[in-house]
């Protein structure tokens, strides 16, 4: 066997004898197994890029990932996936726009990919689940890390409606220098790409460029002129990028049929107070009543956990039932 090796161009004799090592080759079939049942262990699976369950349209990308390893059911990606992404410091304008735009995305029956990240990522997310379809988050870490920490509560929820991504095997830390690798991924995943909001230097324009390189459509939402964060999605546009004002534009741009739209729900009455909240969100507004308060007066009031009245807020954001102001400041917003 050494000898059949060392005829391989570029293999000497070193490297031959350590592929055919016997005691080294029973180490390594030891360790897989080790790994796989850790996997197993921990209800990860894995996916190779010669199986016919690894993702169809990220195979053909340049440096697509050897292996997958992911929770939930990359079946999610049959459906037409499309990329919705952004800045982490996101406004209260974008997430709002991130999480319509992903919403109705889903309600076409489009699966959102996104990167499971605070602001533009997770407003995605949130509006694909209440938009009750499928949505795929791409970490830059292992599977097994969550993180940003305090999205423990939205990976549980985005794994049981779609799936949880990762190339790096599990335990790895998330640092800095992963994440442009995963927007590879992210982009490769998708049949377009949709950035809301961004700075000139995010890491948002990376993945659009690598998008644009994959063959994919880019779009962006815009902005005021006047804002940081819409000074990336302004740009793309000046380069040809596709305006987004609502999911019917992208749907239409990319030719997807509707076979699979789900049925809107009907509008509430906008003269009737807000219903489907609950006692936190109730209680929450409640202390908004007479004037706008600060994040930490509302976490205070509230004794909510800071995480959960962050969470809260978006929703009521969302909703249309309160609004941001300059200093960390909310108020709650009534109809005319």
């Amino acid at each position: 066997a050494g000898d059949s090796v060392r005829r391989v161009r570029g293999c000497g004799r070193r490297l031959a004898g350590l592929l055919t090592d016997p005691g080294r080759l029973a180490g390594a079939r030891k360790r897989a197994d080790q790994t796989l049942a850790a996997l197993e262990r921990h209800r990860i699976s894995l996916v190779c890029r010669d199986d016919p369950a690894y993702p169809a349209l990220l195979r053909p990308i340049d440096d697509p990932p050897v292996v997958l390893y992911f929770r939930g059911d990359l079946a999610s990606l049959a459906a037409p996936p499309v990329a919705v992404i952004g800045s982490r410091a996101a406004t209260s304008y974008g997430r709002r726009c991130s999480f319509t735009l992903a919403r109705d995305l889903a309600r076409q029956g489009i699966t959102v990919v996104s990167g499971l990240a605070h602001g533009i990522d997770a407003a995605a997310h949130q509006g694909a689940l209440e938009g009750g379809g499928a949505t795929v988050g791409v970490l830059g870490c292992g599977i097994d890390v969550v993180y940003p920490r305090d999205h423990e509560a939205l990976y549980r929820q985005v794994t049981a409606a779609g799936a949880i991504i990762s190339e790096y095997p599990p335990g790895t830390r998330p640092e800095g220098f992963r994440f442009p690798a995963r927007n590879r991924i992210i982009a490769g995943l998708a049949r377009g790409v949709v950035v809301v909001e961004a700075t000139q230097r995010s890491g948002s324009l990376i993945t659009a460029r690598l998008a644009l390189d994959q063959g994919r459509e880019i779009f962006a939402v815009p902005g005021r002129i006047d804002s940081s964060r819409s000074a990336g999605p302004h740009r793309l546009l000046q380069q040809g990028a596709h305006l987004v004002c609502s999911a019917g534009d992208i749907v239409l741009e990319l030719g997807l049929s509707a076979p699979g739209q789900r049925q809107r729900p009907p509008e509430a009455d906008p003269g009737a107070p807000p219903g489907g909240l609950g006692e936190e969100e109730l209680r929450l507004l409640s202390f908004l009543e007479v004037y706008p308060r600060d994040i930490d007066s509302i976490i205070r009031m509230t004794g909510f956990a800071a995480h959960r009245v962050h969470e809260l807020l978006l929703g009521l954001e969302m909703a249309g039932l309160v609004r941001q102001l300059p200093g960390q400041q909310y108020e709650r917003l009534r109809e005319d």
